[in-house]
């Protein structure tokens, strides 16, 4: 049986220099991490590594800390960052020799099974290979279908404590948001199955399908307008949606008993294999700019990186495998400036190529660019720009072109 010892003593049980995985998003113990934190001047051996989300997981933990967002905290703590990919992170993460897991699991059922409940991403593909387990207990933490979690023998000590989930809340869609969601929703037929990433915009497309019907999901990633959908009536029946991650408000979690909704690992949600299976599934990511190419920019803002490609490149190919349609959806300007932008201008690597997308939305419409040449591509793009830019991509792409 596992020992129970209090979050104050997670340090202790920690053997010299180990390596340790913490699970992100809503999976992360506060209550855990605000006691690894207070204590890690004593510990200066230990390095983590762990899948943290910006606006979401905001503790540093100390030490050194491997990360492939980086979270604000993160780069102001240095950590060792590295862009990859979700199905990439799984090959790093199966690779590594780390020693001790910590995440947050639900009370054992009647069988002895503890969830992982709304983060089944990563830990819960792993921890088989990771010698110490450390759960906190969490009444809270409600009990998903779909993985089978892990029996409560397995692990090898627990903290129990009722805690709050982490939430995410999201703004009330603006006039922006909602003639996004209008334009991309246009491209998603009832029966759809759709899969979206973390944002104001995928945010608000999900919103502007529930008068769709029998609509499914499989993604990385759900929040409220999941069960925004579920009570509109525009989810298909049992297991309408697979996820990996759910982050949002109490009004989610304590709605995702039902039958519609299955948590599985990112070796499920983000596998070529299950994606291709997906007929015409429709892949809806998000942006930070799209140059005239066609190529989108999501990792980089003004004062830095501040994410890898994440789940949207494995969503995109598998999107192509299946037949389906890759939709990039973002907002014209951001402070003024146009977020379509001249040729290869935009900030940071390249995130999605211009064989990755199909659809690039923003509230000035569709620009649909399959099988059209780069002087189409460009002009389509343009007439989705803001009006006050339109000029000069124009000249830009004229002198680029010529």
């Amino acid at each position: 049986m596992p020992r129970v010892i209090s979050a104050d003593e997670v340090l202790s049980t920690l053997p010299h220099g180990a390596r340790v995985l913490v699970q992100g998003a809503a999976g992360e113990s506060r209550v855990i991490a605000d006691a690894v934190q207070a204590g890690v001047a004593a510990r200066p051996d230990l390095s983590y590594v762990g899948v943290f989300l910006p606006g979401v997981n905001t503790h540093a933990y100390g030490g050194t800390f491997t990360t492939f967002f980086l979270t604000p905290e993160l780069k102001a703590a240095a950590a060792q960052f590295l862009p990859l990919g979700y199905n990439d992170i799984l090959s790093y993460l199966r690779a590594e020799p780390i020693d001790t897991v910590l995440f947050t699991a639900s009370p054992a059922d009647a069988a002895g099974q503890c969830s992982f409940g709304v983060a089944v991403d990563f830990a819960a593909e792993l921890w088989p290979q990771i010698p110490i387990r450390i759960a906190h207990i969490n009444p809270s933490m409600p009990h998903t279908r779909g993985h089978a979690g892990l029996p409560f023998e397995a692990l090898t000590h627990v903290v129990r404590a009722d805690a709050p989930l982490i939430e995410l809340n999201e703004a009330p869609d603006d006039e922006i948001a909602l003639a996004i969601g209008r334009n991309a929703a246009a491209f998603v037929p009832d029966g759809a199955i759709v899969q979206t990433g973390i944002g104001k915009a995928p945010g608000a497309v999900m919103r502007a399908l529930r008068s769709r019907k029998a609509l499914s999901l499989h993604t990385g990633f759900i929040s409220d307008w999941a069960l925004d959908l579920h009570e509109a009536g525009a989810l298909a029946a049992d297991d309408a949606v697979t996820t990996g991650l759910a982050i949002g408000t109490p009004r989610l979690y304590t709605a995702l008993h039902a039958s519609r909704f299955a948590f599985q690992p990112v070796a499920h949600t983000h596998a070529p294999d299950v994606l291709r299976s997906k007929c015409g599934l429709i892949a809806v990511n998000g942006a930070l700019e799209v140059d005239l190419f066609g190529q989108a920019y999501a990792e980089r803002v003004p004062n830095g990186f501040a994410s890898g490609p994440g789940g949207a490149l494995d969503f995109s190919r598998g999107a192509k495998l299946a037949g389906g349609v890759r939709i990039l959806v973002l907002p014209s300007m951001a402070r003024g400036a146009s977020r379509i932008v001249t040729p290869g201008a935009g900030r940071g690597p390249v995130s999605l190529s211009r064989f990755d997308i199909d659809v690039v939305v923003t509230e000035y419409g569709a620009a649909d660019l399959r099988g059209c040449s780069h002087d189409a591509r460009a002009e389509r793009l343009i007439a989705i720009a803001a009006p006050a830019h339109r000029e000069m991509l124009k000249a830009a792409w004229d002198a680029a072109s010529s």
